[in-house]
């Protein structure tokens, strides 16, 4: 078994498409985001009203009808907590009534956290301008409709910078993994096979799981290496968040490597039902594109249609990095994050089922 791992791994590094998509693609895309994470703003504005807020007035009707503000509720706190301090939030609104002789009809006011420093500050602009219009069209002499009570200080709490890397480097830690386990198992077992290697593996005295174990460690090997290598360059080269330091990077191996032994399971599908080496690739893209587009490696599911959301919940790779995120930035343990682990190994047992039945070993 060792020494199908030894020469396996020797393979492994001496294929360029395995060097590319776990080495290359990732690292692209990490530097991309990488340099451009802290640059320019965001068009639309995602806020909150809140509890007390009227709702009643014409300031809260131009924001709602405006095409770049979504308004937001939430009914679990936990949940507003945690995309307050993801910068998910442009910030917090409160628009309230004042008395009669108060010297404007309302009084509005702004809350929100440096993690939203890209865009709270247009908010607060988007807001003032507002008011303006709103007065302008509400008096002939001009007085104030509502007046915007703002302190820094106070209003804009300091939480910890939820900066681009910490979304990406997950993702494409993930895509790494997927692209491996899928692409380099159905490659190498369907050319091991149709070069008659595994047929004459089977004839030895090595045993079936061996060989499967020879293999399948070589991967895990080259991908562990690949997955220190993408985390250590976003961490000293990029400031990625590991909230808990060394530990929080131990977490997100075992993350991997779960990942990992997943996705292998669906190489070895590829390989089974692949009549030619021209056909892995379309079978391979069917399960990879549809989890990259769409398993939150560019973009959160939430800015996804509703209907496609489910569909994207129900694919691994989306698991794999709530999952990531969760721990690195977060600071969740693996117990934590049970219930993504969960569906993971779900995922993990019905496809290891269906290989067993399709593999073939000539």
């Amino acid at each position: 078994m060792l020494a199908i791992t030894k020469a396996s791994f020797k393979s492994i590094l001496r294929s360029p498409s395995s060097v590319v998509f776990s080495f290359v693609f990732p690292f692209v895309f990490i530097l991309v985001f990488g340099f451009i994470g802290g640059s320019g703003g965001q068009q639309l504005f995602r806020i909150v009203m809140a509890s007390n807020a009227d709702t009643t007035n014409a300031i809260y009707s131009k924001l709602k009808a405006m095409p770049n503000v979504r308004v937001l509720k939430y009914t679990d706190s936990a949940r507003l907590t945690l995309d307050i301090q993801k910068g998910k939030i442009a910030g917090i609104v409160n628009i309230t009534k004042n008395a009669a002789t108060a010297a404007s009809p309302y009084s509005i006011s702004l809350k929100s956290t440096t993690s939203s420093n890209d865009s709270w500050p247009q908010l607060k602009s988007l807001l003032e301008s507002t008011v303006d219009k709103v007065s302008d069209s509400a008096y002939r002499n001009r007085p104030v409709y509502a007046l915007f009570n703002f302190d820094f200080k106070k209003d804009i709490s300091e939480i910890r910078e939820y900066k681009t890397i910490d979304f990406i480097l997950p993702g494409q830690l993930g895509f790494s993994l997927l692209s491996l386990g899928v692409f380099g198992v159905a490659f190498t077992f369907f050319n091991l096979r149709n070069q008659l290697v595994l047929k004459r593996f089977f004839a030895t005295p090595i045993s079936k799981t061996h060989i499967i174990l020879g293999e399948g460690l070589s991967r895990i090997m080259f991908q562990m290496i690949a997955a220190i290598v993408i985390i250590g360059a976003g961490y000293l080269f990029f400031g990625f968040t590991l909230v808990h330091g060394v530990w929080t990077f131990l977490q997100m191996l075992v993350l991997s490597f779960i990942g990992l032994l997943l996705f292998m399971g669906f190489g070895f599908i590829v390989s089974g039902l692949a009549k030619n080496d021209s056909t892995i690739p379309p079978f391979a893209n069917l399960i990879t594109m549809p989890q990259f587009l769409m398993g939150g490696t560019f973009f959160s599911i939430d800015a996804f249609p509703t209907w496609l959301q489910p569909i994207s919940r129900a694919m691994p790779l989306t698991h794999l990095n709530a999952a990531m995120r969760s721990v690195a930035f977060e600071g969740h343990n693996l117990w934590e994050v049970k219930n993504e682990i969960g569906v993971l190994l779900l995922w993990t047992v019905i496809v290891y089922v269906i290989a067993t039945k399709v593999f073939k070993w000539e």
